[in-house]
């Protein structure tokens, strides 16, 4: 852990356990929700940089790392939505901006639709855009199904690199320690909800700031598809991070960086 971690906690929060990790502790709230197979250890490298600068909470999303999981449990869109708004307000978080990665920025989006009130910016780190009638998210269910199997089994980091064969040893092994915290039937449903939820039908509904986080590598988002969202939601900023892929701080950490500090008015 970094200078700027604070410590993990818990709080129950729109009926379930959520637990999150906290670095910094001074500035701007700042809430980062992870995508579909990630949960929130796995983005410590990029929290403990913006615990320099913003009062930062990491997610475990439901289903995900520490927080509740299991089949009683929902995983929809609107529950994962609600999730996040149920957490600001149960430790009084005002004024925040919310940051999403992938299926975390597609919860961004319903929550900010639901209720921006005390959202102050909306961060979309390259989410799917896929939906009824538009072409499948480039990634495949077996590749996430497989690879948390494996990590169930208990798994080695050569196991994992046939799935990430881009990533360092370091970020391969806390996957592999990590991983089989994803619930295989929440992944499933995230991963199915991709193509079935209409996520822009919400956009319109933005009322604060936004930016959308485009990995000029990951095929998740392409031309045609920024011209939608910014006909969409025309006060949308754009900005593209061309030597990364969909996992974005993973490939280019600075130009993830880099591309965040103009819309969030400060250097990181």
């Amino acid at each position: 852990m970094s200078n700027m971690y604070l410590y993990g906690d818990n709080v129950n929060a729109n009926g379930i356990r959520q637990h999150y990790l906290r670095y910094g502790g001074k500035g701007q709230p700042l809430i980062l929700v992870p995508g579909i197979t990630s949960p929130a250890i796995t983005w410590e490298f990029v929290a403990e940089r913006l615990g320099q600068y913003f009062d930062t909470y990491v997610l475990d999303v439901r289903g995900r790392g520490l927080s509740s999981s299991g089949p009683e449990l929902d995983y929809d869109l609107d529950t994962c939505a609600q999730d996040i708004l149920c957490f600001a307000k149960e430790l009084g978080l005002k004024n925040y901006i919310l940051a999403g990665h992938s299926m975390g920025a597609r919860f961004g989006i319903r929550a900010c639709a639901f209720d921006s009130t005390e959202i102050d910016k909306l961060v979309l780190i390259d989410p799917p855009v896929s939906g009824p009638g538009r072409r499948e998210y480039p990634s495949k269910l077996n590749w996430y199904v497989d690879s948390i199997r494996e990590a169930n089994k208990g798994c080695n980091i050569e196991t994992m690199r046939n799935y990430c064969p881009t990533w360092n040893d370091d970020q391969l092994r806390l996957r592999c320690e990590w991983l089989h915290t994803c619930y295989e039937d929440a992944i499933i449903k995230s991963f199915n909800d991709f193509h079935t939820d209409d996520i822009h039908q919400y956009l319109p509904q933005i009322n604060v700031p936004s930016l959308l986080m485009v990995a000029g590598k990951g095929g998740v988002i392409l031309e045609q598809d920024e011209a939608e969202i910014q006909e969409l939601l025309p006060s949308i900023h754009i900005s593209h991070v061309s030597n990364a892929g969909h996992m974005i701080p993973w490939d280019d950490l600075e130009g993830f960086f880099e591309a965040l500090e103009d819309f969030l008015g400060q250097t990181i």
